[in-house]
């Protein structure tokens, strides 16, 4: 038998069926046609031996959706980015707008119920082809749609276009709470109950992050838990490890028996102590902010200059100059204290928790997205680290010097956990995550002694290292370390509906 390609003698590793053996994997067009021994001959061949052969990591949680930021999660191992905290609306409208961008890596969406609610609470167009973290910041004269609860007629207008996304094909429903806290659960109980008709996940960003009641982050967890019993919705629980706070060990307690009782709730983290976001969230402009959050101002950092804001005063003026504008909020201080560090591991190592990077757009210094297609990235073209080292910088911590826990856990974090999230929803998923004869060819092969994220908080477009080939559907995206410019395989992920 004859193949396209051949990767001989590498550590195969599938994380579902707990196959860990050093062989050959054939693959034909965009499929792995066997995993073994004597397999026949192949057109090409890549030499693994020494090197670990993995299912591409599935990152659930990417808002990068641009060539570079395709570029960049590729080095970390990651052959899937989808955006599904914030999402799209229209969706069908985000879909054609990716089809005309050379993506690298496979890509969709949910839909943005707060786009959603913007529309409805009105003065607000919507706009699929716009990025969505471009429309998450977008000024507003008018900020009752955050503040505020729906009346009858507007959640009727929300519900109804959060239908209409589901049946354009999108993935489940992204609800980023934390930036629209006003919404009253009567009008989140009909968003969870289309999630639960339509069977698809929503993605949650929790509505209080505050370590102090009433309205904290504690009391968002309960009240997301409580929503997925009342309505049978999926509910997956966006970057446990940041919006948590200081309160992380007991949402690990409650997330668990949650889950022991059989309510359906998934969670996944990022392993750093910093988030990021546009500089206009609500939440930084509440008076209560340093004592709700336990930061600083001084902790959150303007990602264009590097301006670390000097009080609340100084973070408005930003937030009315460019609200779209990127910060990073530097939230734990993992590097000196222990406990803070405990606090990060506890969420990251989470058993059956998934590793999603939350990575962020690059942008030029004016803040605008960067949406160019050189390469290298230009020096000043920036984003939080975890854009590119997210993957990588969990292999390298959590499994290679700490040695928290075995590889085959580690890459089923990476792989089959956020692949079981949504495949119920989006057949094709179903055939990626895992390696073994049938399923599709998006595999990285990478060096475990060297993998390691380069990106730092100084020098935060540097690529990582180690993933020495990557393939999306057969196609070489990454070949002995180096990137095809040309490569541009990626594929929409929708639901099975559109």
């Amino acid at each position: 038998m004859s193949h396209d390609l051949l990767i001989r003698n590498g550590r195969v590793i599938d994380p579902e069926s707990g196959f860990d053996e050093v062989c050959d994997v054939a693959i034909s067009g965009d499929t792995i046609k066997a995993v073994g021994a004597d397999l026949g001959h192949a057109t090409r061949e890549i030499d693994a031996t020494g090197l670990i052969v993995a299912p591409g990591f599935i990152d659930i949680h990417a808002h990068g959706q641009s060539v570079a930021a395709d570029r960049m999660q590729a080095f970390d191992g990651v052959t899937t980015s989808l955006e599904l905290e914030v999402g799209a609306l229209p969706v069908s409208a985000w879909y054609e707008a990716q089809a005309q961008i050379p993506r690298v890596l496979n890509y969709g969406t949910s839909v943005a119920w707060i786009f959603a609610r913007r529309f409805a609470f009105g003065g607000y167009t919507l706009d699929g082809a716009a990025h969505p973290i471009d429309q998450l910041g977008k000024a507003s004269d008018d900020n009752s749609w955050s503040v505020a609860a729906a009346d009858g007629d507007q959640t009727k207008t929300l519900v109804e276009l959060t239908r209409e996304g589901l049946n354009q094909g999108a993935i489940g429903i992204g609800i980023p709470n934390g930036y629209a806290p006003g919404a009253g659960v009567k009008e989140l109980t009909r968003i969870c109950d289309l999630a639960a008709e339509f069977d698809c996940p929503t993605f949650t960003h929790i509505a209080f992050a505050s370590n102090i009641d009433p309205q904290s982050s504690i009391e968002s967890y309960v009240r997301l838990i409580g929503l997925a019993g009342a309505t049978g919705a999926h509910m997956h629980i966006c970057h446990m490890n940041s919006t948590s706070l200081l309160d992380i060990e007991r949402v690990v307690e409650l997330i668990a028996k949650a889950q022991a009782m059989g309510l359906p709730v998934t969670t996944e983290a990022y392993p750093y102590g910093a988030g990021s976001t546009v500089v206009g969230a609500g939440f930084f402009a509440d008076p209560e902010f340093t004592q709700k959050s336990g930061s600083d101002y001084s902790a959150i950092e303007l990602v264009k200059n590097h301006h670390r804001f000097t009080g609340r005063d100084d973070i408005l003026r930003a937030s009315d100059e460019n609200p779209s504008d990127l910060v990073v909020w530097h939230f734990l201080d993992v590097e000196a204290n222990d406990y803070h560090r405990t606090l990060l591991d506890t969420s990251v190592t989470y058993p059956g928790g998934s590793i999603a990077s939350d990575a962020m757009p690059w942008i030029e210094p004016d803040g605008s997205i960067y949406a160019g297609m050189a390469w290298p990235l230009p020096e000043q073209v920036l984003s939080h680290p975890r854009s590119a080292g997210t993957f990588t910088r969990f292999l390298r911590e959590y499994v290679v010097e700490r040695e928290t826990m075995p590889l085959i856990d580690a890459l089923a974090k990476c792989t089959l956990y956020p692949a079981q999230v949504i495949e119920g929803r989006a057949p094709q998923i179903a055939n990626k995550g895992r390696l073994r004869a049938g399923f599709d060819a998006d595999i990285a092969v990478f060096d475990l002694a060297q993998v390691r994220d380069r990106a730092t908080f100084e020098q935060m477009n540097q690529p990582a290292e180690g993933v020495v080939h990557l393939l999306v559907a057969g196609q070489t995206v990454i070949a002995d370390g180096a990137l095809d410019t040309s490569a541009s395989p990626g594929r929409p992920i929708r639901a099975a509906s559109a």
